[in-house]
């Protein structure tokens, strides 16, 4: 009789271990989990990896260095020239113009004498007596004009002491009449330092018959 119960009862025990288990199984599965968010949060560490781009590279650039300016010269003294009356006298005849009277540098005169130049001359001279000239009667009768420039040395007294044609054009036509003329004119001489002193000019006569 025992030996008939003895599987009964070991196959009973076996199906109510078994429902034991299903049923832990079940109430293990239907529990509620509670799991904190922060925790999972907190547990994944998220890296975020930033890309620094470089500075762009400056290139030095040299400046280039102006170019050094040479110091501006001091303006020449105005050339000497002759009295701006001169130029509004009206002969009908060749025209002077006062303007067109410098002192030439470095000229000297037959007698070796120095010549005071344009910067050096404290008091330039000035006419005060001009000889009229007469227009050449051919160049007249031919509608010639020109010009004759003239290199006048003027003497401590103011006189014309001599008179060189430096150019002229035509060549041959007015000469003699420029040189005759000027040599007839009269200057309040030039001074250096409260002395007068000989300077040689130079003097364009230009001929026109307008």
């Amino acid at each position: 009789m025992s030996a008939r119960l003895q599987p009964r009862l070991i196959g009973s025990a076996s199906a109510a271990l078994g429902v034991v288990m299903v049923l832990g199984l079940i109430f293990f599965m239907n529990r509620p989990l509670n799991v904190n968010r922060d925790d999972q949060g907190g547990g994944a560490s998220s890296i975020e990896v930033v890309k620094k781009e470089k500075p762009p590279q400056q290139e030095t650039v040299r400046k280039r260095e102006p170019p050094k300016r040479r110091p501006a010269r001091s303006a020449p003294a105005p050339l000497v020239g002759l009295d701006g009356g001169l130029s509004g006298l009206d002969f009908g005849l060749p025209g002077f113009d006062a303007s067109e009277l410098d002192l030439g540098k470095g000229l000297l005169g037959d007698s070796g004498d120095v010549v005071m130049t344009d910067d050096s001359v404290d008091v330039p001279p000035r006419p005060i007596l001009q000889a009229p000239m007469t227009y050449p009667a051919r160049a007249k009768a031919s509608g010639v004009t020109g010009y004759v420039v003239l290199s006048v040395l003027i003497g401590p007294t103011g006189q014309v002491e001599k008179v060189k044609v430096l150019e002229a054009q035509p060549s041959g036509v007015f000469d003699d009449v420029a040189v005759a003329g000027v040599q007839g004119w009269k200057f309040e001489p030039a001074s250096y330092k409260g002395e007068n002193v000989r300077v040689w000019a130079k003097q364009r006569v230009r001929f026109d018959l307008s």
